[in-house]
């Protein structure tokens, strides 16, 4: 079969950067199933939205897309509807939404819905196994990739109903995780999934708890940086924190919610203000240079005055590098729905304004603070460089030389700051992380 005749894909994807991952494995298996990609929708014979379904403003933004990608695909082609809200709201979207060919839940078949124009309401799938993990997947094409080592989640915090479509956690064994890591030949590792830091719990028999300890460690051992997203803060234990400093990218990203102990039980989550500021001080205090990137759900039910003044101080305190404030969403089916105390929408807008121009003058200020500091930078496109206090697509950038090779590590000198994003000169290769 020549290219020309092959079918063409386009696969839009919304979300978090675990819906990436599962795009790339739908890449990964659409390439084996014999079509070839195209950057163009209305070229494509097979049009896949991986949707995201987290809060009501995700929601929108996939149906949004949805009806946006139906107007510019091309006659006769299908429109298949997979992700986080197919998996949640599968039978509710194929029933408003005439303009979708078919609704594939987690390990359906998408290849399988492009004969013909017959209409496949719903392809049923069971709760995620490991089959869209452990698809193949295509070398990155940056420098970097996010890699998912589990699926699904086993807290139950109020706010949240990823396990209620997701599933229960079901670790990945370390070899395929590190298999794919070498097939994608990448710089840097961003590891990813629901509840990092409880990876191996699930399978006490051959994985463990803790595992996350050992699984950076050997990930380390082959690429430049490994990075970890989503922390919760009760597994970040001495050992795991050490080992995250010991591999040269001492970032936390840390899952904290608020600060607030009895609107943090009221979530079903662990901690307070006086312990997450006690854990990010020995951090720093083990590493000057270690960066603190969380975020906090502004307006949960029953949040008073009090318990924002009290997040705002704390975030005065905590002085992250990098912080995200989100106003509560309603989620049916969650804990919180049924709680009493919801707030008003003027009074969450109006508390998440006070937060973010807060955290914008801290950030700005760290920044400012790096001028005249030495860093090495991965450089992720022609002139963007990020040092290890920059997660991809998350954080600000460095701007370098766009002489500088796309791909390789270099030192470089920080001369100017600009809010979120500093300014680089020079640019010397320190080593070859391959050596």
């Amino acid at each position: 079969m020549n290219t020309a005749a092959k079918r063409r894909f386009y696969v839009e994807t919304l979300g978090c950067p675990k819906n990436q991952v599962d795009s790339d494995k739908i890449i990964g298996s659409l390439v084996r199933d014999g079509f070839v990609a195209t950057a163009e929708v209305d070229e494509a014979d097979l049009v896949v939205v991986n949707t995201c379904a987290f809060i009501d403003e995700a929601r929108r933004e996939s149906i949004d897309t949805i009806l946006a990608l139906d107007e510019s695909r091309a006659d006769g082609s299908r429109l298949v509807v997979t992700g986080c809200m197919a998996e949640r709201y599968g039978e509710e979207l194929a029933r408003e939404l005439p303009e979708v060919d078919a609704v594939v839940g987690f390990g359906g078949d998408i290849a399988g819905t492009i004969p013909g124009r017959r209409r496949i309401p719903v392809v049923e799938a069971p709760l995620p196994t490991f089959d869209l993990l452990n698809l193949p997947r295509p070398q990155s094409d940056r420098p970097w990739a996010y890699v998912k080592i589990a699926e699904g989640c086993n807290r139950s915090c109020g706010f949240c109903a990823i396990p209620s479509f997701r599933g229960p956690q079901r670790s990945r064994d370390a070899e395929s995780i590190l298999a794919e890591i070498d097939d994608l030949k990448v710089r840097e590792a961003v590891l990813v999934a629901q509840d990092l830091a409880s990876y191996g719990v699930d399978r006490p028999d051959d994985i463990g708890a803790g595992a996350i300890v050992s699984l950076v460690r050997e990930v380390a051992a082959r690429v430049d940086r490994v990075r970890l997203l989503y922390l919760y803060p009760s597994d970040l234990s001495d050992d795991l924190i050490s080992t995250i400093i010991g591999s040269g990218v001492p970032y936390f990203d840390l899952s904290l919610q608020h600060v607030s102990k009895p609107l943090l039980r009221r979530m079903r989550r662990w901690g307070d203000g006086e312990r997450f500021l006690r854990r990010i001080r020995e951090i720093r205090a083990a590493e000057p240079t270690a960066t603190l990137r969380s975020n906090f759900i502004v307006g949960y039910p029953g949040e008073t005055e009090a318990d924002h003044d009290a997040l705002l101080q704390f975030v005065e305190d905590a002085q992250l590098d990098w912080c995200g404030f989100f106003t509560y969403s309603n989620e049916i089916g969650t804990h919180a729905a049924g709680l009493d105390g919801h707030i008003d929408a003027d009074t969450m807008y109006r508390r998440h304004a006070e937060l973010s121009e807060l955290q914008d003058a801290i950030t700005a200020q760290r920044r400012d603070d790096l001028v005249g500091e030495v860093v090495e930078v991965l450089v992720d496109a022609v002139g963007v460089g990020r040092s290890h206090r920059e997660a991809p697509e998350i954080d600000g950038i460095i701007h370098v030389d766009p002489t500088l090779a796309v791909g390789e590590m270099h030192t470089v000198e920080i001369e100017q700051a600009f809010g979120p994003d500093l300014v680089a000169r020079g640019g010397s290769m320190p080593f070859d992380g391959n050596d």
